[in-house]
């Protein structure tokens, strides 16, 4: 039989701080740099998931508490079938399918308002590879969107293999944006991508 042995305790100094994920992104990054340095790569990082049936509340507090502002949405063998944004949440689309259906708030599920998967729009990896964190911003920007989903073929199957979040862009851009209005966000990136350092 093995011989076990008891660890050494040690006090915590003062001033002890906690390790922090390393996620593989650069905290600061300019629009000449890889693109890749800001893309969230779910090898690294684990995605953050709900299910269909959730309810929209349910949903919006998942994201609250783990500091995301989007998620895939699985189906009962974990197959992405979509995916839902907290503008989705907050949005219109809840009051208007309130309305439509004769729902109370309570009863709307992340099935009613989350983007479908026959809907969504990748990138692929191999360019994203190739590209500059401007350009994703302008991509985004001619998109409307917030996020961006890079997928990647292994195995004869696509999987996703990272997302871009604008706001994520934006911090390591070291700019402030209000996460609530995509159009000033854009505006605000657009100045960064156009000065002449």
């Amino acid at each position: 039989m093995k011989a076990f042995r008891a660890l050494k305790h040690y006090r915590l100094p003062p001033g002890s701080r906690l390790c922090l994920m390393d996620d593989g992104l650069p905290l600061k990054v300019s629009p000449e740099d890889p693109a890749i340095h800001c893309m969230t790569d779910l090898h690294r990082v684990p995605a953050v998931t709900t299910k269909a049936s959730a309810s929209i509340d349910h949903a919006l507090q998942h994201m609250i508490h783990t500091g995301v502002r989007m998620l895939f949405v699985l189906d009962d063998a974990d197959i992405l079938i979509g995916l839902v944004t907290a503008r989705d949440l907050t949005g219109e689309k809840p009051i208007r399918i309130a309305a439509e259906k004769g729902l109370t708030r309570d009863e709307i599920t992340v099935q009613d308002v989350m983007i479908d998967q026959h809907q969504i729009d990748v990138l692929d990896l191999s360019e994203v590879e190739h590209s500059m964190v401007g350009d994703i911003v302008l991509t985004l920007r001619d998109a409307g969107r917030q996020h961006a989903l890079v997928r990647e073929n292994r195995m004869q199957q696509t999987e996703i293999r990272g997302v871009f979040s604008i706001s994520q862009i934006a911090r390591q851009l070291d700019l402030e944006l209000s996460v609530n209005d995509a159009v000033q966000s854009f505006s605000e990136l657009e100045h960064i991508l156009s000065r002449d350092d």
